[in-house]
């Protein structure tokens, strides 16, 4: 029963989802903050009616939320009982405090640290489509060709993706994750079009190709994947890199 208030600073689509039952869902997600940090808050159903007056820069007050976690990381949930109240009279938030991590080389990740990394990209792979529970986002288990989601049995199955590239940074090459939302942000695609691919992935050929070459600054987690005994990079923020940027990062005062 979290009450705060934030500083909207991304906005992102909303979707709509099948129950079991066979009537639709809602949920749309945006990232807020104020002077401490940001999070990203889920709203359900009735809830994304709020997204016709939310924009960037909208101030809100929140009663009333949930807090979960994804994949390690806190959100906010809201739902009917909560409340999202737009432009607060008399209230203000200062410079929102981005939670950007330090900027490593590649060759100096250690696993299970949060860090920022830029490089080019070097080789690109097609998604790899799977399903989801649309109200907790968790990977449905295949049962006898059902899915089925042990915490929300009634739900039908939602379709959910993930892209790898390897990047590179000039000390060391790696792997990067992107799950759904950073998959559609780093090919600047929408859902539709993911959907499109899977059923003519020959059409994605041109995208991997239009990807070599292209840099980005991604913040995210390392995490390693036993199987392969390597580090991978989860990302959870996408930014093309700009490079007037990059250079006067590196420059001398």
């Amino acid at each position: 029963n979290v009450e705060f208030l934030a500083k909207i600073q991304n906005m992102y689509e909303v979707r709509e989802f099948m129950r079991a039952d066979q009537t639709t869902g809602k949920v749309g997600r945006f990232i807020a903050g104020d002077e401490t940090g940001t999070i990203p808050i889920v709203c359900w159903n009735t809830q994304t009616d709020n997204f016709k007056q939310l924009s960037q820069g909208t101030i809100i007050r929140i009663t009333g939320g949930l807090v979960r976690e994804n994949r390690g990381q806190p959100e906010v949930h809201i739902n009917d009982q909560s409340r999202i109240i737009i432009n607060p009279k008399g209230e203000t938030v200062g410079e929102v405090k981005t939670n950007r991590p330090s900027r490593k080389p590649i060759k100096e990740l250690k696993e299970d640290e949060q860090a920022e990394i830029f490089g080019t990209i070097v080789q690109a792979f097609s998604p790899t489509y799977f399903e989801v529970c649309p109200q907790c986002n968790k990977r449905m288990k295949n049962d006898n060709n059902q899915f089925n989601c042990q915490e929300h049995p009634t739900a039908l199955p939602d379709t959910a993706y993930v892209m790898n590239v390897y990047l590179d940074d000039g000390t060391d090459t790696i792997k990067c994750v992107f799950f759904r939302n950073q998959a559609e942000r780093l090919i600047n695609k929408q859902k539709q079009d993911f959907l499109s691919y899977k059923q003519t992935p020959e059409l994605f050929e041109e995208i991997k190709t239009a990807l070599l070459g292209e840099q980005f600054r991604l913040s995210g987690r390392v995490k390693k994947n036993t199987f392969f005994d390597r580090l991978e990079f989860i990302a959870n923020e996408v930014n093309p890199a700009d490079p007037k940027e990059e250079v006067q990062s590196v420059s001398p005062a």
